[in-house]
């Protein structure tokens, strides 16, 4: 885990951030460099081996933590390690398996519905565009964004999970509140080249440093160009 040095003490609580729509590109730069610094080797912190067992991964990760789903995956993956043997997968021993991820009766139904998906309509292959992802079951714009993006290097969009939406407005890098518009605003502000590795970043830096709860703002280097620095709930 990457370790945050304090904030030098000169500019502890000084903020250069403003809320000004779009972001300043100085500022922008700023965010972008300094999360690059802090986590050069950020990656969805997902267990897995290939394309499909991080939709799977991705599929059980909602409302769950990826610790959690980490600790479910090995088994799972053992005794379904492929999109056809998932697809035959009976019901109650895959909602056994994945039971403490939450919501595990849809999410079964889901993984199961994605894999005969793959099967009969990819040829096994978990497929490569944004529209073919989201026809699967249980996969939306967001889970095939962690596909595309961390599976194959594609950087159709950007993810926006719970970190990403709460640190996309603390550092006010979008004016909108939902994921479908969060992720508009940082596809109109961020260079496609960040677009994957933002994701990562930022995903990273809310888990280590800009908590939900009480943001250790006294050792965030990104406080000089946070406007919600210091004043965040």
């Amino acid at each position: 885990m990457a370790r945050l040095k304090p904030a030098p003490r000169s500019t502890h609580r000084k903020t250069v951030g403003s809320r000004r729509w779009p972001p300043e590109q100085e500022r922008l730069t700023a965010i972008l460099r300094g999360l690059d610094c802090l986590y050069p080797e950020a990656d969805c912190e997902l267990h897995r081996d290939n394309p499909f067992q991080l939709l799977c991964a991705t599929i059980l990760s909602a409302q769950c933590t990826d610790e959690r789903v980490n600790q479910v995956t090995p088994l799972l993956f053992a005794q379904f390690p492929t999109p056809a043997a998932m697809a035959m997968a009976p019901p109650p021993a895959l909602e056994e398996l994945i039971h403490s991820t939450g919501f595990f009766r849809n999410k079964a139904k889901n993984i199961i519905g994605a894999s005969r998906a793959i099967v009969e309509r990819h040829g096994g292959q978990v497929p490569r565009t944004m529209a073919e992802l989201c026809e699967l079951p249980g996969v939306a714009r967001k889970t095939a964004n962690v596909v595309l993006g961390t599976a194959f290097g594609l950087a159709e969009g950007i993810v926006v999970d719970t970190h990403v939406q709460r640190l996309a407005q603390r550092l006010a890098l979008t004016r909108s509140s939902t994921p479908e518009k969060i992720e508009q605003d940082l596809m109109t502000i961020i260079p496609r080249e960040w677009w994957i590795q933002f994701s990562h970043h930022v995903i990273w830096h809310g888990r280590r440093c800009c908590f939900a709860r009480r943001p250790d703002c006294e050792h965030c280097p990104l406080v000089p160009h946070c406007p919600s620095a210091f004043k965040a709930a």
